[in-house]
């Protein structure tokens, strides 16, 4: 049974940084994408980063491009989500989500593992 819990969100200034931390358990993670979605209220979840496990490949959400980092520490089966210049529009429960098998995707129906999120709200 795969396990995914989130860390790191809080409240933060406009212009700030947190770090995302998602500790996953439960399987050998290798053949894993893994991703990051976010949700507003009153919105949809969205997707914001991914990551390949094996390899490293990245891809991010067009509205996050130069201010979130995605990465992974293999020993620690861990998968990160660095965030700068933090927005109020950034506001939104952050969930870490895994699927195997899948090269690529952004669509929330396809991961099948979800944590139970972190909240980050940014003030103005």
């Amino acid at each position: 049974q795969v396990q995914l819990v989130e860390s790191g969100g809080g409240l933060v200034q406009a212009g700030g940084s947190l770090r995302l931390s998602c500790a996953a358990s439960g399987r050998t993670f290798d053949s894993y994408y893994m991703a990051w979605f976010r949700q507003a209220a009153g919105k949809e979840r969205e997707f914001v980063a991914s990551i390949r496990w094996r390899g490293g490949t990245t891809i991010y959400a067009d509205s996050v491009k130069g201010r979130f980092t995605i990465s992974r520490d293999n020993a620690k089966n861990s998968v990160y989500l660095q965030i700068y210049s933090l927005k109020p529009e950034d506001t939104a429960v952050y969930y870490c989500a895994a699927v195997v098998g899948i090269m690529t995707t952004t669509r929330p129906s396809a991961m099948d593992y979800w944590g139970k999120g972190t909240l980050v709200t940014v003030s103005s």
